[in-house]
């Protein structure tokens, strides 16, 4: 819980008392690796801290292809905020590429704290905001740059996630086949 109380104090400041309200609401989960936080189809019903592990976001195009959208490593919420806020179903899964230890929220315990606590809704715009600008600073450069420079970027984006996960998962989200991706890393070492 340590982990995830540092996490929102950069956001904002909270007394003690409202930490510890936060605290109560908060579960200890802990998630094997392939299995899934959330799935598409399903409505997201939970908010999650990742304490130890990676998650990656992934859907099937319309070719029945698994496509990695990006990947969520320690100190990161992990929420489908579109199916949480409006209560539809997913069209994405959040899976464990790793054993995960995360802090989780029920939605229901969720909206209490953000109908409970003074400057919690603020905390966590000022958190959703900077995700959302991470995500665009990460894929933005993915569409216009070659596979190379791509892999690279993804190294300074991801540089605890590239020997922890298979590389299959990274060529996908690069938008390169596995054997570009082994050629690649080959030509760079």
């Amino acid at each position: 819980m340590k982990e995830f109380i540092e996490y929102i104090l950069q956001f904002g400041n909270l007394n003690p008392q409202q930490l510890a309200l936060i605290s109560s609401k908060a579960t200890e989960l802990t998630i094997k690796k392939d299995a899934y936080f959330s799935e598409a189809g399903k409505i997201s019903q939970e908010v999650g801290f990742v304490v130890e592990g990676i998650l990656r976001v992934c859907y099937y195009n319309n070719k029945g292809e698994e496509i990695t959208k990006y990947f969520i490593d320690e100190n990161n919420l992990v929420v489908d905020l579109e199916s949480f806020d409006n209560q539809i179903c997913s069209s994405a899964y959040v899976q464990a590429l790793t054993d995960c230890k995360m802090i989780v929220f029920s939605r229901k315990d969720w909206l209490d704290l953000l109908h409970t606590i003074v400057g919690w809704e603020t905390i966590v715009h000022k958190i959703i905001s900077k995700v959302l600008r991470q995500k665009v600073e990460r894929r933005s450069p993915l569409v216009t740059e070659d596979a190379t420079t791509r892999y690279l970027m993804f190294l300074e984006i991801y540089p605890n996630v590239v020997n922890r996960i298979p590389l299959s998962y990274v060529a996908s989200y690069l938008g390169i086949t596995q054997s570009s991706l082994s050629r690649i890393r080959k030509n760079i070492r």
